[in-house]
C-alpha cells in the first residue's frame, strides 16, 4: 500500500483461542486477508495524519501513543487516500460500525491476528523469543525500529514484542464494556507477555508508548 508499509496476504484457516481469565478456549475460522508486514511506523503516520504523537521520535520507529479510536481514523482516511471505501462508520456519539462489505483498511479481528501470528505453528511463539521480538530482556529500555527482528513464516514483521497491536474485537463487554483486545506484547514486557495467545484489554481511548496497530484488509 505504499508508505513503506507493504501488505502480506494471509491465507485462510481454522485458528483455535484460549483465554487465561475464564480458562476458556474457542475456534474460529478466519478467511484469507491481508494484514501489513510491520506496524504502523511513524513516517506513514504523520503522511497520513500530518500528526506524531510517540513519545520516542523516529521515522522508522512504530507509531505509539495512539488510541484504538486514533487507529480506527488512521485506516479510514488510508482508505480515501487510496481510493477505497472506509471500513468503518463512526457516529455522532463517537460509535464506530465495521462496514464487512468495504474494501478499504480495517484493524484486523483477534482471530486473524493470532491466525497470521501463528502462520501455521501451534506453540507459544512462531520462533525463538530473542531473534523474533523485542522484549525487555533485549530491548534495553526503548522501542525499535519496526522489521529488525526475524519475521514469521508468512513475512510478518514484530507480531510479538516491541509494540502491541490495537485490534477490532470488544475483550468481554459483559464484563469490561467498551474496552478492545491488545495483542502482542511489547518492549516492556516480560517473556510471558510476548506468545501467540496473550489477550489484554484497553479502553478505546487510551494511549500509552508501547502500544500501536498495523492495518488489514479483507480479500
Amino acid at each position: 500500500m505504499g508508505l513503506g508499509i507493504p501488505m502480506v496476504s494471509v491465507p485462510g484457516g481454522l485458528v483455535t483461542l484460549s483465554d487465561r481469565r475464564t480458562e476458556s478456549r474457542w475456534s474460529v475460522r478466519v478467511a484469507g486477508f491481508e494484514l501489513a508486514a510491520v506496524p504502523v511506523t511513524q513516517a506513514a503516520y504523520a503522511e497520513i495524519t500530518g500528526e506524531r504523537p510517540s513519545a520516542a521520535r523516529g521515522d522508522r520507529l512504530p507509531v505509539e501513543s495512539v488510541s484504538w479510536r486514533d487507529a480506527v481514523l488512521f485506516c479510514d482516511a488510508l482508505s480515501r487516500r487510496a481510493g477505497l471505501r472506509p471500513a468503518y462508520r463512526i457516529a455522532a456519539d463517537g460509535e464506530v460500525t465495521w462496514d464487512e462489505s468495504a474494501d478499504g483498511y480495517r484493524l484486523p479481528t483477534e482471530a486473524e491476528w493470532e491466525h497470521a501470528c501463528r502462520a501455521g505453528t501451534t506453540g507459544p511463539r512462531y520462533g525463538e523469543l530473542d531473534a523474533i521480538a523485542w522484549y525487555r530482556g533485549n530491548a534495553d529500555g526503548r522501542i525499535h525500529d519496526v522489521g529488525g527482528r526475524r519475521p514469521n513464516a508468512w513475512g510478518l514483521y514484530d507480531m510479538l514484542g516491541n509494540a502491541w497491536d490495537w485490534c477490532w474485537d470488544l475483550y468481554a463487554p459483559e464484563v469490561y464494556g467498551e474496552y478492545r483486545v491488545l495483542r502482542g506484547g511489547g518492549w516492556f514486557d516480560e517473556h510471558w507477555s510476548c506468545r501467540a495467545s496473550v489477550r489484554r484489554r484497553s479502553h478505546p481511548d487510551h494511549r500509552s508508548d508501547d502500544l500501536s496497530f498495523r492495518p488489514a484488509r479483507s480479500l
